[in-house]
């Protein structure tokens, strides 16, 4: 399998390469040459180890031997991952019971895995630069806590982030630094984006990002689409909401759908910042910059992954309308659903979680007789001012959360500038080298 630059076809690698690059040297998204296809009746009746094995094989190619990716696989997908009624015809698909409370760990713990065994035989440290608007900076730094041979920098908007998605992000160990930016998530996406195109970094560092850009924390989000039509008790198959901002996971759903999983339609379940629902109903895309809301992690006012969407559909968007959708919840309509779902249904919403129940509720009752997924991405416990407010409960706190707030937060405090980026970076060096 080879992957091409969605800037230029020509521009090719294989999974070790893109792994290792992150993003291709003309600054375009890598995407796979053809879209792997399997028959999904003999795969629902695996268990998730050998099911995530046979989806990422093709991927992978024989660049990690069958039983290495074997391992990685079922390491990626060792916890649950439920399938909830909450009405007749809506069910959440629970992504938060993963080591950090999010749909992150996936991919994230998918990437350490490879990387860590593409790294291996190197002597070169490997620098993973991640930007985050949430949930990212924490799934990235616990797959990669203590991964010899590997350094993580994570780039975070102060201020933008819940109390625990920044403890998740600041209390690691010496191979994890976060770094804490006086800007938006799309400030933190340009650095990291510019850092790669900088010839004097590339010169000094062997650099790769994390984030959804990177194939290997990208294409492995498709394996908890697999696992929701596995639980799915309906013969007609349903329509799935995901809470979009930088719009990997539901490109890596709309790739599962493409290779021969059975989704009716996707729904883009945006925020305020809906650059891509605005596209889809006027046919011009204009990226704007990010307005903060409750669902942190979905404020991003320019979406990097939507141009791999496009290369799925093969830049038709009539066809891409056909199976795509969007809709815009605001913030005071997102506090009203966690309140009235948990008042009608008992069913505690996470904000970002809220959005999709909201755009799916709203596609059923213009589509009568059709029945839904949402992704509930986080745990609620990650949103506690919003979600107690709503609901008029406290939240219990999970025993996997309590001992993050004994640790002290370690960040280092940055101006959402690159030039003042860079200048650390090379400082880090010269002492590293003193």
């Amino acid at each position: 399998m080879q992957y091409f630059s969605t800037n230029n076809p020509s521009e090719q690698a294989d999974f070790k390469t893109a792994t290792v690059l992150g993003q291709a040297p003309d600054k375009g998204l890598y995407f796979p040459e053809k879209v792997p296809t399997f028959n999904w009746d003999d795969l629902r009746g695996l268990d998730k180890a050998e099911l995530a094995y046979r989806v990422m094989k093709p991927y992978a190619a024989d660049l990690i031997p069958d039983d290495e990716l074997r391992r990685i696989a079922a390491e990626t997908v060792d916890f649950d991952f439920p399938l909830v009624k909450v009405t007749e015809d809506i069910y959440s698909l629970e992504l938060f019971h993963g080591p950090t409370l999010a749909f992150k760990d996936v991919g994230a713990r998918f990437m350490s895995r490879c990387l860590g065994y593409f790294n291996k035989d190197i002597t070169q440290k490997v620098t993973v630069l991640v930007a985050t608007s949430g949930d990212t900076g924490g799934a990235v730094a616990n797959g990669f806590e203590n991964v010899e041979g590997i350094e993580v920098i994570i780039l975070y908007p102060s201020g933008k982030v819940s109390p625990v998605q920044e403890l998740q992000l600041t209390t690691c160990a010496a191979n994890i630094t976060a770094l804490e930016v006086a800007g938006s998530f799309d400030d933190c996406q340009a650095m990291v984006k510019q850092a790669f195109m900088d010839a004097d970094l590339n010169a000094r560092y062997q650099l790769t990002s994390a984030n959804s850009i990177n194939v290997a924390r990208w294409l492995p989000q498709q394996l908890y689409y697999c696992f929701a039509l596995q639980q799915w008790p309906f013969a007609e198959p349903p329509v799935i909401s995901v809470p979009s901002g930088n719009f990997g996971n539901i490109c890596a759903g709309m790739m599962a759908w493409a290779s021969g999983l059975p989704v009716g339609h996707f729904i883009a379940a945006c925020n305020v910042n809906d650059v891509v629902p605005r596209f889809l109903q006027s046919g011009s895309y204009e990226p704007r910059t990010a307005t903060s809301t409750l669902s942190n992690a979905m404020d991003v006012g320019s979406p990097s992954n939507f141009v791999r969407i496009m290369e799925l559909f093969l830049q038709n968007t009539n066809e891409l309308k056909t199976m795509l959708s969007g809709d815009t919840v605001t913030d005071p309509t997102t506090k009203e659903t966690i309140a009235r779902v948990f008042t009608q249904y008992h069913y505690i919403l996470d904000p970002h979680g809220a959005v999709g129940y909201k755009a799916l509720e709203d596609y059923l009752s213009t589509h009568p007789g059709q029945k839904g997924i949402f992704l509930e991405t986080a745990h609620p416990v990650k949103f506690p001012d919003v979600v107690e407010e709503a609901i008029g409960e406290k939240l219990e706190i999970p025993e996997e959360v309590k001992p993050l707030f004994e640790r002290e937060k370690k960040s280092i405090s940055l101006e959402a500038d690159y030039g003042v980026f860079k200048v650390w970076m090379m400082g880090r060096l010269l002492l590293w080298c003193s």
